[in-house]
């Protein structure tokens, strides 16, 4: 669930940059739509990378876990 809504955030910054590229948004409030544009970007980011590091590592637990117990059979 994290990474979609990461996907969506780095869609969203792509969208902002498009905006601001067009000429139709110039700020967000007090800040300039590039800010917006890179801070939303790089959370969406770090949210997917974050998924996918820990998505990798369970795997990793679970491949020795498996190991661990295929070890456990041959030795019975």
């Amino acid at each position: 669930m994290a990474r979609l809504v990461g996907y969506a955030l780095m869609a969203a910054a792509a969208l902002l940059a498009l905006a601001m590229r067009r000429g139709t948004v110039e700020s967000v409030g007090p800040f300039p739509v590039a800010a917006i544009a890179l801070l939303v970007g790089m959370v969406g980011v770090m949210l997917v990378f974050t998924d996918l590091m820990v998505r990798g590592l369970y795997a990793q637990l679970d491949a020795a876990k498996r190991r661990e117990r295929e070890s456990d059979r041959r030795d019975e």
